[in-house]
């Protein structure tokens, strides 16, 4: 029956829903072939989502102004036509405004490498770095070089931004995250609550170094399995975070967020542990 009723749908109605079938589709490719190694991120992320992904949206788009005209000039009216072009027309609208905002996001987050402490930022260990380098990830930069003297940075940044290093950037944000005190808890019981609080938010290859008193994790984006490195140092005091994106200039405040949840849930257990 379904299969009837579309067959006499008009022409530019198919075109519409035709196109609001493959989108998903398109952007799932895109984003899962990046994941599993098929093309690399700059691929999946640059030239088909954000490339290929735009005029996709732009064709479908125009191609529901279109039906909607037509509908809208049609006798007898139909309102199952009308809304299938209206809703041609909201689902590129809203995907647009979500691009715009991940825009906006990128601009006032312009680094991927985020920690507690500018000063002197928690060391990743030779495996992870390892790790980063086989993956063609980029190089850790110095927390006090301007970006514009750092390769990754050189094309792409405003002026304004090139003069400033990370440590500036980062004591600068309103929402900069801030060390763990350890209050009353041992380095030893530090370590075990920050490992377990990676695992509770899904890290993988949680390595803890407790003579070091550092623990690491990775953790990867669901879509395009963006993987990024994160540790913990635990010293007598308190317990500062880092967390750095393997890929990419802007990590759209991934890195922010991850050690801010993180930070909440070593808390959490370590005031557990405490009672």
């Amino acid at each position: 029956m379904a299969t009837i009723m579309i067959k006499n749908l008009p022409w530019h109605t198919k075109l519409v829903l035709a196109l609001l079938a493959f989108m998903p589709l398109y952007f799932a490719v895109a984003a899962l072939g990046t994941k599993f190694g098929i093309w690399g991120w700059m691929t999946g992320l640059l030239a088909l989502t954000l490339g290929g992904g735009v005029i996709l949206l732009g064709i479908t788009g125009v191609a529901a102004l279109v039906s909607l005209i037509i509908a809208a000039r049609a006798k007898p009216r139909s309102n199952g036509l009308l809304a299938t072009a209206i809703l041609g027309l909201l689902v590129p609208g809203v995907a647009f405004v979500l691009f715009m905002a991940a825009g906006s996001k990128a601009a006032d987050n312009p680094i991927h490498d985020i920690s507690t402490d500018t000063g002197n930022p928690p060391a990743f260990s030779a495996e992870t770095l390892a790790a980063r380098e086989a993956a063609g990830a980029n190089p850790l930069a110095d927390y006090q070089t301007p970006l514009g003297k750092i390769e990754v940075f050189k094309e792409g940044i405003p002026p304004e931004l090139a003069v400033k290093s990370h440590a500036q950037i980062i004591t600068d944000r309103k929402d900069r995250p801030a060390p763990l005190p350890l209050g009353g808890a041992s380095k030893e019981e530090g370590v075990a609550a920050v490992a377990a609080a990676m695992a509770q938010m899904g890290l993988t290859d949680i390595r803890k170094d407790e003579a070091a008193g550092t623990v690491e994790g990775v953790a990867e984006t669901f879509w395009f399995g963006f993987k990024d490195d994160v540790v913990a140092r635990i010293g007598e005091q308190q317990i500062d975070f880092r967390s750095v994106s393997r890929v990419g200039q802007s990590d759209l405040g991934a890195n922010t967020a991850r050690i801010v949840e993180l930070r909440q849930r070593t808390e959490t257990l370590l005031g557990a542990a405490s009672r």
